[in-house]
């Protein structure tokens, strides 16, 4: 089956950022790397702005849809399926195409919050964060919310500690620490 233009483009855009960043690549970079003609680019997107918000949702719904499947696929109690989050990202921090997390970059490169890409950027990490919430409160935790924002934070923490190091130990020394929090500050809601 022929790949569409657009797939082309924002497959191999979503490439050569994750690589190299935002604004290190140009448009003529994509379009000679993807072979894809430049009003074909413009037909689908109007600005470079518009492909790199095309890049960030389909790289959102790419990362949740393989995280989901790395834990929910593979631990069936919740509390081990909190645990498997970090086992999931040590899988993507040992790929062949780990740079460090995407949306960081993102964000770091278009630091204005109120930017298109920087709002995007932003509800990936509350996606995450929610995601990982429920998990605790299907765990039995109670105050889930603070819980989850912990865990979220050392997960950013050993992916860009394991980016910029080579640290192949960064999230296993989380996954310690995360369950350290649980064990000493989370607090079961049939124990309470």
């Amino acid at each position: 089956m022929k790949v569409k233009a657009k797939d082309r483009l924002v497959s191999k855009a979503l490439e050569l950022f994750n690589r190299y960043g935002f604004n290190a690549v140009g448009i003529d970079t994509i379009l000679q790397e993807s072979g894809v003609a430049k009003n074909t680019l413009y037909r689908h997107f109007g600005s470079k702005e518009e492909l790199i918000l095309a890049v960030l949702r389909k790289h959102d719904n790419d990362f949740r849809a393989r995280l989901s499947q790395e834990v929910e696929g593979k631990f069936e109690l919740p509390l081990n399926r909190v645990f498997g989050l970090f086992d999931a990202y040590e899988i993507w921090m040992k790929s062949s195409n780990f740079y460090g997390c995407l949306f960081t970059s993102a964000a770091a490169e278009f630091p204005d919050a109120s930017s298109p890409i920087h709002i995007v950027c932003s509800e990936h990490k509350r996606s995450l964060l929610s995601y990982i919430q429920t998990m605790i409160e299907s765990a039995g935790f109670e105050d889930a919310e603070a819980l989850a924002l912990r865990l979220l934070i050392l997960l950013d923490g050993a992916v860009t500690h394991a980016y910029i190091t080579g640290n192949q130990h960064a999230l296993q020394e989380a996954k310690t620490l995360a369950e350290y929090i649980l064990r000493s500050e989370g607090t079961r809601k049939d124990a309470a």
